[in-house]
């Protein structure tokens, strides 16, 4: 058995585990105005990421309007998600569902794609009867059977209920879940669950040579095709034949993480860090990336100062974009700072031109 690996209960193997440090931006899905997805600028946006200095993406997370998107559509965005990324981008797919079966369906289709792992909330449905026997129970299925690392995903905003410490605790003792997602907005959350997975095992992961994560699209090998030479054949026959020279192995090191907490909210980045967050997952850096850098390269660097300067920067602007005005306000700071946000899916209503005017003014000093 390959080092690293754990069999699964679905025939194959769990994937690589990953390291997930620093900042990762949670993607919108961009739409026509008649509600179809505008696949383009999925690709433009992703390639405008990817020349960024963030750590990776989150494709159809709470920000990607997932619940709007049928199984059809979902698995599209993530095949052209995952083919626009460069590959030294860590990419995470939302593959939550009300079932397990669902969820699993979502997760087999992300590691098609050669995802990284999959962002995977409670299910919310069935609210009233999701004790914590049952809230175990569904994530422990999906983690034995998922082909890819499991991160859990705290979103009280749109769960009517947190996954408790407690068995965020138990939870990170699975060989398959490799971390959490919180976006409940509180630091004492943040170093409550640090603390309570402090003695998870420690699993080795694949990094570069400068210790940053090494993807599933690094590692994955080449196909038949993908830098071939021309035969001998072609040659002596004139074919005009394009092809690639082979690209050189990706060299790895090998590192030990424990389990990883990563911040969900713009205005608490610095103080999470500080409790012991590893990185965060934010709707800020979907149009500000560059912004939602400088304050965890300044924490990396040990400028506290600098660092929260950079954290008050930003902390006023996503209470109000993200906090208060949702999704279309991500959508609409997306086309304010360059990227491509467009319009909302129904029943979510688009922004006034009052309240688009507040965004441009948050913005000003907020360009990325």
């Amino acid at each position: 058995m390959k080092q690293g690996r754990a069999p699964c209960g679905r025939g194959g193997f769990y994937n690589e585990k990953m390291l997930l440090e620093g900042v990762f931006a949670a993607l919108t899905t961009p739409f026509y105005s008649d509600e179809r997805v505008y696949f383009r600028k999925i690709e433009a946006n992703i390639a405008r990421y990817s020349r960024s200095l963030l750590a990776g993406m989150v494709v159809l997370g709470s920000t990607g309007e997932a619940p709007q998107l049928d199984d059809a559509e979902s698995r599209e965005v993530l095949r052209v998600a995952a083919g626009a990324a460069e590959p030294e981008k860590v990419l995470i797919a939302g593959a939550g569902r009300e079932s397990v079966k669902a969820t699993l369906e979502m997760a087999d289709a992300a590691a098609e794609f050669r995802y990284d792992a999959v962002l995977v909330r409670p299910p919310s449905y069935y609210a009233g009867q999701m004790s914590s026997a049952a809230v175990l129970h569904y994530f422990r299925s999906i983690a034995d059977r998922s082909p890819l690392p499991v991160v859990l995903y705290n979103i009280p905003k749109c769960v009517p209920y947190q996954i408790a410490v407690e068995l965020v605790g138990e939870l990170a003792n699975h060989p398959n879940i490799i971390g959490i997602k919180d976006s409940s907005g509180k630091v004492e959350r943040i170093g409550a669950q640090v603390a309570a997975t402090q003695n998870a095992p420690r699993r080795t992961v694949p990094v570069t040579q400068v210790f940053e994560a090494a993807t599933a699209r690094m590692l994955a090998p080449r196909t038949e095709t993908e830098g071939s030479f021309v035969s001998v054949e072609d040659l002596a026959g004139g074919a005009a034949v394009a092809t690639a020279a082979p690209a050189a192995p990706v060299k790895t090191r090998s590192r030990e993480v424990g389990f990883q907490v990563l911040c969900g909210s713009g205005s608490t980045v610095l103080e999470s860090l500080e409790a012991g967050a590893t990185g965060a997952i934010l709707a800020f850096a979907a149009f500000a990336p560059q912004a939602c850098q400088e304050v965890y390269l300044a924490w990396k660097d040990h400028d506290m100062a600098l660092a929260a300067e950079k954290q008050k920067r930003i902390a006023k602007a996503n209470q109000r974009i993200v906090g208060d005005f949702g999704i279309a306000g991500v959508k609409y700071a997306c086309d304010f700072n360059g990227y491509y946000g467009g319009h909302t899916r129904a029943p979510l209503l688009g922004l006034t031109a009052g309240e688009k005017a507040e965004i441009e003014e948050l913005l000003a000093e907020v360009r990325s």
